[in-house]
């Protein structure tokens, strides 16, 4: 179930959000609970690399992870069967799915610059379908990000709708936080404009990023840390970070930024 999108990709460029679930607490918790760990890369695109690297990371986490990487096309299927050939990792496959997961029941669903293709209509549905094909305890991740994953913005849905919002970049890639906005997911991207929370979250923290320029001296590094902890004191639920990151991360309840009306 789904459209043929344009398949681009490249090495490491899902690296931001790959970290993240490495580190996100409920997203371990899912995989260490799972008795047997299936996670489904849905829309890998022309080229298998990011599959590939996803199911490197998670190991960390579960060494006995599997990961299945699904596509629309078969030719794309094809050809990433054609790459791992002679290699042939066991806990990697390739299959042909959208949005019907391929009748698997995966624990987490990593769904990648693939809805940022649909229009905004196809969102609900898509999620819908997705939702109703976890494990029990599974988690989605839809996310978007620009050609160098420096860039990055994705949610988290479990069986019930949206959990977070989540948006990741290189800081030294941005000259305001709201640069991000390009690379909203769909369900997000049209309404970013006054009156909508995700507006309104963007001009707070753009705010607190001009606020925090003392802290540049530093590095781009801990001006995102003052941007955070500035958000926090003036009440944004922003989620603290959990130890020194290369990324700027910025992490929000659902309920902080979902649209109105």
């Amino acid at each position: 179930m789904g459209q043929l999108t344009r398949g681009t990709t490249g090495y490491n460029r899902l690296r931001r959000s790959d970290r993240w679930l490495v580190h996100a607490p409920r997203v371990r918790a899912a995989l260490l609970s799972a008795a047997q760990p299936l996670v489904v890369d849905l829309g890998y695109g022309a080229l298998p690399v990011t599959t590939l690297e996803l199911a490197a990371r998670l190991r960390a986490v579960r060494p006995d992870v599997r990961v299945v990487g699904l596509e629309i096309h078969p030719e794309r299927v094809h050809a990433a069967r054609a790459a791992i050939e002679g290699i042939t990792p066991d806990d990697v496959e390739f299959g042909l799915g959208g949005f019907e997961l391929a009748g698997l029941q995966p624990v987490l669903v990593r769904a990648f610059n693939v809805l940022r293709q649909y229009h905004v209509d196809d969102v609900a549905n898509a999620w819908t379908q997705m939702r109703t094909r976890l494990a029990p305890g599974g988690l989605i991740v839809d996310g978007t990000c620009d050609e160098l994953g420096r860039r990055c913005c994705w949610v988290l849905i479990d069986d019930t709708g949206p959990v977070s919002l989540t948006v990741a970049c290189d800081p030294f890639a941005i000259d305001t936080p709201s640069d991000l906005a390009e690379r909203l997911p769909k369900v997000l991207i049209h309404h970013n404009v006054p009156g909508q929370p995700i507006h309104g979250l963007l001009t707070a923290a753009d705010r607190a990023w001009a606020a925090a320029a003392g802290h540049g001296v530093f590095g781009p590094r801990v001006r995102w840390r003052a941007m955070l902890e500035s958000l926090a004191t003036d009440g944004y639920p922003v989620e603290p970070p959990r130890r020194r990151l290369r990324d700027g991360v910025l992490s929000v309840p659902w309920s902080a930024v979902a649209p109105l009306g």
